[in-house]
């Protein structure tokens, strides 16, 4: 969904969106059932957990108290073009606030943060209505808001 603005290659060199620490957990993705039933039958070393409705990586942390997502490789992801909503969407995030619904950005990814705002602001209008459509249908990947996201887009919720 983002390769307009972000190629493949610096996602798989970068690779902060696959790691986790304590107080970023609330940033392991979602995976609905119809990708927990692949990862099941494809990838039976992999543990996931039920969250609501949906699943996420059953991950320990390590040492320094990160945890590393189970589908990193050296080249990537191994999900590809199935990986949950959330990585496909990174790094937008879709954040709540005041009866809002704001398609955000997070200030982690290096690459997407050096964009020409005018550049990166075009793309969020063009990918606004599929995220919103996404968090309608699946209210439970909507985040609360935390301060210091720029906001892209706002829609009434």
């Amino acid at each position: 969904m983002l390769k307009e603005i972000l190629n493949g290659k610096d996602c798989a060199a970068c690779r902060v969106c696959c790691v986790f620490d304590r107080s970023d957990c609330w940033e392991v993705p979602l995976v609905d059932g119809e990708l927990a039933a692949y990862i099941g039958e494809n990838y039976p070393d992999v543990r996931l957990k039920k969250v609501g409705s949906h699943s996420v990586f059953d991950s320990e942390f390590d040492e320094k108290g990160l945890t590393t997502c189970p589908m990193l490789t050296e080249t990537g992801c191994k999900l590809g073009d199935k990986k949950p909503f959330d990585c496909r969407i990174w790094p937008f995030r879709v954040m709540r606030k005041d009866g809002l619904l704001l398609l955000t950005l997070s200030p982690v990814c290096e690459t997407v943060s050096k964009l020409p705002v005018e550049q990166v602001s075009g793309f969020a209008a063009k990918i606004a209505d599929t995220i919103y459509k996404a968090a309608e249908d699946n209210p439970e990947m909507v985040k609360d808001y935390i301060d210091g996201y720029p906001i892209f887009a706002v829609r009434e919720w």
